[in-house]
């Protein structure tokens, strides 16, 4: 087992990846799939064709138990056609997708709609993506797949915290506070709240407590200050982005992403080893450097100093270090390859999802990047960029079908008693759904 996760740690696991980032420079595009610009337009047109199904489904407004159930199934069924027309996947990873990773952030949303319910739509969408970084994890370390109290209450410290400590309109002092009362809640300190928003947060903590009795699992509440202290250092993305270096860019990212997904890990059950510990840290730095391309319109607005818009501000196109992303996530790739356990269509799935996440980041800002590159790069995706784009303003402009599908999603169809902060006993309760 992998010894508490203490600061040099973090710094040894910091440099080490940062490291396994610097070696994936200069190196040519990874290959990956080709389609042809016959088979991009076909894919645009299920795609469509799939939307619209959904939106004809729900004109119907379903209101009645029976009447969600049926929309819920209609969306499995388009769901499938369209990753098997549109995207290519093949049926166990459909299943996996359909009747694993769908169920659970469904079952996701709806504890977090009963632990608060003024809790926004994409604050939980937000939320969730992290659940499905930890429910993934489970079989990779032999487990069963399923949401436990843990992960939920892990993953809505995010809409509680990290988004906190983002905001301009909070002082550097408020935050040096709330993270100096936060720091303490972690170490087991049992403070008096002092708001509703501190409310909220102990009783989160409380959740991953009832499952993980902090005497028999140091490394839950190790890795949970560890992504606290990177949290606080990132806070330097913004307060002094323009003082940093492009090594402090990428150590403050780094710290920030590979703990929360090496937190995510030690949920699955308690403990990591060495390698686990590590193949962990370098999935975080990898979602942490896709959400930071994907945001890169947004950290220029509001000056978030990151790889990428360190070298946007400078003129500099950002070929090179999409190449060097590309490569990167091939290397984490082939690590999880070194996990014993765990099936090969998850794994798989995980090394598409990650490069599909980081191409459509790409389709979605082309003025970053030269003409060359961006018609080389959409060989890889089944679709056209400039239908991405065009299919993104579409949904965009429809403001209210996301929500309509996200409550007919979460609707529950029976009545059901739930206290979030109940432990263990409480969470069972409720069922877990079939997954995998």
């Amino acid at each position: 087992m992998q010894d508490t996760f203490t600061g040099a740690w973090l710094e040894s696991q910091t440099a080490r990846t940062g490291a396994a980032w610097h070696a994936c420079a200069h190196r040519p595009l990874p290959s990956g799939p080709a389609y042809t610009m016959e088979a991009q337009s076909a894919s645009e047109c299920v795609y469509d064709d799939c939307l619209r199904s959904v939106e004809k489904g729900l004109r119907s407004r379903p209101r009645t138990a029976t009447e969600r159930t049926a929309f819920r199934d209609h969306l499995m069924a388009v769901f499938s056609l369209f990753a098997a027309s549109a995207l290519g996947l093949e049926s166990p990873a459909i299943d996996l997708i359909a009747q694993g990773f769908l169920p659970a952030g469904v079952e996701f949303a709806r504890r977090a709609r009963h632990f608060d319910a003024a809790l926004t739509m994409p604050e939980i969408v937000q939320a969730c993506r992290n659940a499905w970084t930890a429910y993934g994890f489970q079989p990779l370390l032999d487990e069963s797949a399923h949401i436990t109290p843990s992960i939920v209450g892990y993953s809505l410290l995010y809409p509680y915290t990290d988004n906190y400590l983002d905001r301009r309109d909070a002082s550097p002092a408020a935050k040096r506070l709330f993270c100096a009362r936060f720091r303490r809640r972690l170490r087991g300190e049992h403070l008096p709240v002092r708001d509703a928003h501190e409310a909220s947060i102990w009783a989160l903590v409380g959740m991953i407590e009832s499952q993980y009795p902090r005497a028999h699992y140091p490394q839950v509440f190790a890795s949970l200050l560890a992504i606290h202290l990177a949290q606080e250092q990132s806070v330097a993305q913004l307060s002094a982005a323009q003082s940093l270096s492009g090594d402090e860019i990428l150590r403050i990212s780094c710290a920030k992403g590979g703990t929360s997904v090496l937190a995510d890990a030690c949920l699955v059950r308690g403990w990591l080893t060495e390698q686990e510990s590590q193949i962990a840290f370098d999935w975080g730095v990898l979602l942490q450097l896709g959400d930071d391309l994907q945001d890169i319109r947004e950290d220029l607005h509001r000056g978030s100093a990151t790889l990428f818009t360190r070298a946007a501000a400078a003129g500099i196109l950002l070929d090179h270090l999409v190449i060097q992303l590309l490569n990167f996530s091939e290397a984490v790739g082939a690590g999880l390859e070194c996990l014993p356990t765990g099936p090969a269509t998850l794994k798989n799935l995980l090394r598409m999802s990650w490069r599909s996440l980081i191409v459509a980041a790409v389709a979605n800002a082309p003025e970053f990047f030269s003409p060359a590159f961006l018609r080389e790069l959409e060989r890889a995706s089944p679709f056209r960029f400039a239908f991405l784009r065009a299919r993104h303003r579409k949904l965009a402009s429809r403001s209210g079908l996301f929500p309509a599908v996200f409550n007919a999603l979460i609707e529950e169809t029976r009545k059901q008693k739930f206290a979030p902060n109940a432990g263990v006993s409480s969470w069972q309760s409720v069922g877990r759904p079939a997954l995998l």
